[in-house]
């Protein structure tokens, strides 16, 4: 990746101490309910999109990884702990955790992987009834809040 590029997408981790460009689209967005990645995740389901090792970069730090299985590295933020990618080990592609980019509205899902263990109720959440944050806490203890969170950008 060259200086003179301008990166696609770009994101972190929550507390700002990694960062991240892609200088290319992702080849591929997709979600996987497998058991591991719901582990990793500590989620339902992760949500990844895959890129090329050249056309992707950390740009401030370096993540630690965990070798979660026997062809797989798992990185994540050491001082936050946030999850940030799969990797096949001396693989050619990255997979990149899609809510830790700045903009995840900008990777959408087009498949799904590991069904097999896809919790029964996860299709049901877009029915199921939602408030916004703010409706949630209310504008008085929303006012209070600090946020530590990096912000989503540089």
């Amino acid at each position: 990746m060259t200086d003179e590029s301008k990166p696609v997408l770009t994101g972190g981790c929550q507390c700002g101490a990694i960062r991240y460009a892609l200088m290319s689209a992702p080849s591929k967005v997709s979600i996987c309910h497998c058991r591991m990645c719901q582990k990793a995740s500590g989620a339902p389901f992760a949500s990844f999109a895959e890129i090329n090792n050249e056309s992707f970069a950390w740009t401030r730090g370096q993540p630690a990884a965990f070798n979660s299985s026997s062809i797989a590295m798992r990185d994540f933020c050491s001082q936050c702990g946030t999850p940030l990618s799969f990797r096949r080990i001396d693989g050619p592609r990255i997979e990149i955790m899609t809510g830790t980019f700045d903009r995840p509205d900008r990777v959408v899902p087009t498949r799904q992987y590991g069904s097999e263990s896809r919790l029964g109720w996860v299709v049901a959440i877009a029915n199921l009834p939602s408030q916004t944050t703010q409706q949630n806490y209310g504008p008085e203890k929303m006012a209070g809040i600090v946020s530590h969170q990096h912000p989503d950008h540089d």
